[in-house]
């Protein structure tokens, strides 16, 4: 097949290396011509995905993938179109579609008949058919009720940094505008993705047709939802037990012995593109579902809850050194989408202490790019938190932070015989 993938970011260069890798030929369409140029020449814009850069080396060498900003050009070409362009939303929850809305202007205007249009962004329930069809439509001349267009949305369900065996390891799930539309969709998505067997599952591993779009939208949203919900829960799970003196993490696994409980990880922040994000998009649709709305706002306060327990150790952060550490929102990926990292720096900030952070993903220019005072491990200070779990941060110890009175693990990462109790706390632990 003639492919097209549409925003060549974190997730759609992987996907566009996956399709070639297959033996498709695709071309990668982006708005930036700094990642257009990079593809060229098989240089990852973003390194860090694990494989990526082999693969992609193997297919545009194997003339099977290149890059272009001309997305309208592109997709006169291709049998089947695939848009990941993101979706976010302000800070009222209300999703911004116009990025989306412009690539599918693009892709519209340069529609054949018979072409398949998918979806892979997260969206809010309805906006495949409500949005996007009318859009495709005017813009193509085409119609979905003919024949002359296919459109069906299928949600990405990958992790970044493990995104070609997360494509392998769950099932693909479609929804179609129609009937027509989604057996297109499984028909593409079995010829271009591969599928580990899963004996766990109650049917076979592979394209799941949901029977709607509206229905692989909620897919999504409600397995994203889920995960905050959870996570609110652990979190209030851990402040209630430091408020008796117990260690919430022996709570939680001993909880999860029991087949029904799968109580996740408190952390003093949620971050990345997925999860404070798509419950928002859900919301949006859904603005009376108050479990969901309380769960957000229980783990948008663990910021300022960890930063007070660090304030209530030390006596006060006025005039303080105060080390971050950790600027990434999770462990091993350059990224700071929505980290916490910077509401902990405002709540350190307003309680008057000098807030520095470390990251051993980030350059010191890439820290102040980003509004951070870089902080170097052996340089003085007085209190730290720990707010991202790299692997490395369980090695260190007070002479890695010279004069530090207290430490906050947020994540539980740091290994107590190297810290004396007085000095080490840990969040979900009296």
């Amino acid at each position: 097949m003639n492919i097209v993938v549409v925003a060549l970011g974190k997730i759609g260069l992987p996907l566009a290396v996956q399709y070639a890798w297959s033996g498709h030929s695709v071309v990668g369409a982006d708005v930036n011509p700094a990642v257009v140029a990079d593809v060229a020449v098989a240089r990852e814009p973003s390194p860090g995905e694990a494989h990526l850069a082999q693969r992609l080396a193997e297919v545009v060498g194997a003339g099977r993938l290149r890059a272009t900003t001309d997305t309208t050009a592109a997709v006169r070409g291709a049998e089947a179109v695939v848009i990941v362009v993101p979706l976010v939303t302000d800070g009222a929850g209300v999703p911004d579609f116009g990025a989306l809305d412009a690539a599918t202007a693009a892709v519209a205007a340069g529609l054949q008949p018979g072409t398949l249009v998918l979806f892979e962004t997260t969206l809010p329930v309805g906006v495949t058919r409500g949005r996007f069809l009318p859009a495709l439509e005017q813009g193509s001349g085409l119609r979905a009720a003919d024949g002359g267009l296919h459109l069906a949305f299928s949600p990405e369900r990958v992790l970044t940094g493990r995104v070609f065996a997360d494509l392998r390891r769950y099932p693909k799930l479609v929804g179609g505008v129609d009937g027509a539309s989604a057996a297109a969709a499984v028909h593409f998505y079995g010829e271009v993705l591969q599928f580990d067997e899963r004996p766990d599952l109650d049917r076979p591993n592979g394209v799941w047709d949901l029977g709607s779009a509206e229905a692989a939208e909620l897919a999504k949203l409600a397995e994203t939802t889920y995960r905050d919900v959870n996570i609110a829960l652990a979190n209030q799970l851990a402040l209630y037990a430091e408020s008796h003196g117990i260690d919430v993490h022996q709570v939680i696994a001993a909880s999860n012995s029991q087949p029904y409980s799968h109580l996740h990880t408190p952390g003093m922040s949620v971050g990345g593109h997925c999860i404070p994000v798509y419950p928002r998009l859900f919301l949006w649709g859904a603005p009376g579902a108050t479990v969901v709305t309380a769960a957000r706002e229980a783990n948008l306060a663990m910021p300022a809850h960890a930063v007070a327990r660090l304030a209530e150790r030390a006596g006060g952060l006025s005039g303080a050194r105060v080390a971050v550490l950790g600027a990434a929102y999770r462990a091993g990926v350059k990224e700071t989408a929505f980290s916490g990292v910077f509401s902990l720096v405002e709540e350190v900030r307003a309680r008057g202490g000098h807030p520095l952070v470390h990251d051993p993903l980030f350059s010191d220019a890439e820290l102040v790019a980003l509004g951070l005072q870089p902080y170097h491990l052996g340089e003085p200070v007085d209190a730290a938190l720990v707010h991202t779990d790299h692997p490395g941060y369980s090695e260190i110890g007070p002479d890695d932070l010279p004069g530090v009175r207290v430490l906050l693990d947020g994540r539980r990462v740091t290994t107590a015989a190297r810290w004396p109790a007085e000095v080490r706390l840990v969040l979900g632990a009296g």
